[in-house]
């Protein structure tokens, strides 16, 4: 559906995007994850057509986006952090002006703009003032004119920023009808909790560079470069001697204090770490193997950036 390959872009004496490379299938929810400054935006701006790139190419349902790009922006919806709304118009005014810009034929367009009023429940604004409603409802109805033209592809830059916790809950809800209509999502955001709840792909992105591709599951279970995982480990007594113990089995600890500590072990481990710590006579009270976050993933490979930030 996607390809983006070797993707540059400066502006001025800034890299904004450095050989950025990834693809996406029909039918995929990506999330597009990094830090503010990462270049989320500026890629996206890109893929949908609203930025040249400097370098590299675009490609939506195998259309190069600088060779034909009327018909590749025409399979893209396109929701930017602030929806371009007109708000003195009526909603189903400004949904019809945007089927309009898309390029949907007039016959069609009262029954479109009702699919995508539907699509994000808003059909009981049709007739209001966009000035006068909340955030939520403004969101929504910029994703109502991201989908009027039955785009395969959405892209949705940080669509819940500003939002209450309600509203954020509603626009996720959107966003999985979204993926049961078999459209192709890619989701730009620096919340983690969005990639965590609506995503199956993760791409993270750090200083223009793509720093990791993977499905969320593999991330999680630390499989994406082999990472070991964080062993909590707590004994009865001599703690000392439990270090040590660890220490020769070659596992060094990544904390201690009391009788706990924490160690860096693959999950196949466990057994000679418990087996170790048994014979060494300290007394096993617990040993906890916990799985890495997404979190932990995003702090690690944007290390340099948080330490930069203290």
């Amino acid at each position: 559906m996607l390809k983006v390959e070797n993707l540059c872009k400066n502006f001025g004496q800034v890299r904004a995007l450095d050989h950025v490379s990834f693809g996406l299938s029909r039918g995929e929810i990506v999330g597009f994850l990094g830090p503010n400054g990462a270049g989320k935006t500026t890629a996206m701006r890109i893929i949908s057509g609203f930025y040249a790139p400097g370098e590299g190419t675009v490609e939506i349902d195998g259309i190069n986006i600088e060779d034909d790009p009327i018909a590749a922006k025409a399979r893209v919806g396109y929701l930017p952090e602030q929806p371009p709304l007109y708000p003195e118009l009526r909603v189903r005014e400004y949904l019809e002006f945007a089927a309009g810009l898309r390029g949907v034929p007039k016959k069609d367009v009262r029954a479109r703009v009702d699919e995508a009023m539907a699509a994000v429940r808003v059909t009981d604004r049709a007739d209001q003032i966009i000035r006068s409603l909340s955030k939520g409802y403004k969101q929504r109805v910029g994703l109502a004119g991201a989908l009027v033209h039955r785009p395969p592809m959405l892209i949705l830059d940080e669509p819940t920023v500003g939002l209450d916790p309600k509203q954020i809950m509603e626009i996720r809800n959107l966003i999985s009808d979204l993926k049961a209509s078999d459209r192709t999502l890619i989701i730009s955001t620096h919340i983690l909790a969005e990639v965590e709840q609506t995503c199956d792909r993760v791409i993270i992105i750090h200083r223009g560079r793509i720093a990791a591709v993977n499905t969320k599951a593999a991330l999680l279970a630390g499989s994406a470069d082999g990472d070991a995982l964080d062993v909590n480990i707590e004994v009865a007594r001599n703690p000392e001697r439990a270090m040590d113990v660890l220490r020769g089995a070659g596992f060094s600890p990544a904390s201690a204090g009391g009788n706990r500590c924490t160690i860096q072990a693959r999950p196949e481990s466990r057994e000679e770490i418990a087996r170790a710590l048994v014979e060494s006579g300290c007394g096993l009270l617990s040993l906890e193997m916990r799985r890495l976050a997404l979190e932990d993933i995003f702090i690690k490979l944007t290390a340099d950036d948080l330490a930069q930030a203290e």
